[in-house]
């Protein structure tokens, strides 16, 4: 089993692997006591070819594999792409492009919402993945032989499911669909840790625009402090404790020492000043600045029916066609939807207008409706209506 910890012997095989018109890849990693992953493992494989790459070997300088990785004319495939390309994006600088993520492509397939790894390469091959290495500690050193074959599998097995999705999609003409749905794996706001909107994270506990302001000075200096500190945002303030902050608005340690939230001795620390320092921010705000607080959308008489409605329809055009439901709606698109005929989602756009979008609009305007035949729900245009109807009174 090839092992690589030398520069040179990755910049020989990346080498390589960049001569064929794909590559396959996955990550292994730690985050549990860090906010940063620790890369521990990386995995490849091209069509003759697999290796390991162990991350941690001292003076391994990872810059062919980034190479690899912003090569556009090698396709990289990934499964359940986002946590890999965090770690990429963070240590290289750079989002892998052209991008194929196996669960994506496996949803507009028809394999439902979000399958996991183990059971597609099972429906595709009919092979059987030992998945009891998955939660191992990767950074202990060396590595046993039954975790490296469980991280090759990770990639060699991705081949045959790559293959497969990829002529299931051009044979059914919705390679166009997958790639419509790498545009949000592929932007760079998705991987970005942005402090000001970290608030977002949070549950919106708070009814006054002075609280919301102080939750999200609070949550802003965490994020900064959990990224210079490389720790999880929970070992430097818990979730509680910024929803008790905000209301209780302390400002100074003894006020801090009181809250329930806040571990006995913090009111003496560095970190309960920033606190206090953010807290005053906050409250010198004028008033005219304050943040305003979300307001929930209203839901017009009579849109909740029609949601429900178009939940049944979204059902029936997801099996019809065997795709997802998630990739062509959310409930948030069809709220929407149900509300605003010029509803501004992505299901009234481009192909997903064309499956749903259109049926969905006529269901609301009545020139379509749901029935169930032959034991399965079906729309019916409004002249078979008519003719049930005739039928139901004879």
């Amino acid at each position: 089993m090839h092992v690589i910890t030398k520069t040179k012997d990755l910049a020989a095989a990346c080498q390589r692997l960049a001569a064929n018109d794909y590559v396959t890849v996955d990550t292994e990693f730690l985050r549990e006591t860090t906010f940063w992953p620790k890369l521990c493992v990386i995995q490849m494989a091209g069509p003759d070819m697999a290796f390991i790459i162990d991350a941690l070997s001292e003076g391994l300088d990872l810059a062919p594999f980034f190479d690899l990785m912003r090569d556009d004319s090698v396709t990289k495939v990934f499964h359940a792409a986002r946590q890999d390309i965090e770690i990429i994006y963070h240590l290289g600088e750079l989002i892998p492009a052209p991008l194929f993520d196996t669960q994506v492509a496996a949803m507009v397939c028809g394999f439902g919402d979000s399958i996991s790894y183990d059971q597609l390469i099972y429906k595709v091959t009919g092979a059987r993945i030992d998945k009891s290495s998955r939660f191992t500690d990767w950074a202990r050193r060396p590595l046993t032989n039954k975790q490296l074959d469980y991280a090759l599998a990770d990639v060699t097995h991705l081949r045959d499911a790559y293959q497969f999705l990829r002529a299931n999609l051009a044979e059914q003409n919705r390679s166009h669909w997958v790639r419509d749905e790498m545009e949000v794996l592929t932007s760079v706001g998705t991987y970005r840790a942005d402090p000001d909107q970290a608030w977002k994270r949070l549950k919106l506990r708070v009814r006054k625009p002075i609280e919301l302001a102080v939750m999200m000075e609070v949550a802003a200096w965490r994020e900064r402090e959990a990224q210079e500190r490389n720790v999880p945002r929970n070992r430097v303030v818990k979730d509680d404790a910024i929803y008790e902050l905000a209301a209780q608005q302390p400002q100074d340690p003894e006020a801090i020492s009181r809250l329930r939230t806040i571990p006995r001795g913090f009111e003496r620390s560095r970190s309960a000043d920033e606190i206090i320092k953010a807290i005053r921010r906050a409250l010198n705000l004028p008033k005219d600045k304050l943040p305003r607080l979300p307001k929930g959308r209203q839901a017009p008489d009579g849109s909740a029916a029609a949601v429900d409605l178009l939940k049944v329809l979204l059902k029936m055009v997801s099996e019809a066609n065997g795709v997802a439901a998630k990739v062509i709606a959310t409930v948030d698109d069809l709220e929407k939807i149900a509300a605003d005929d010029a509803a501004d989602v992505a299901a009234m756009k481009g192909w997903r207008r064309e499956l749903f979008g259109e049926l969905a609009l006529k269901l609301k305007r009545g020139e379509v409706a749901l029935a169930f035949q032959d034991r399965q729900i079906v729309a019916l245009p409004q002249s078979d209506q008519a003719d049930i109807k005739t039928q139901a009174a004879e």
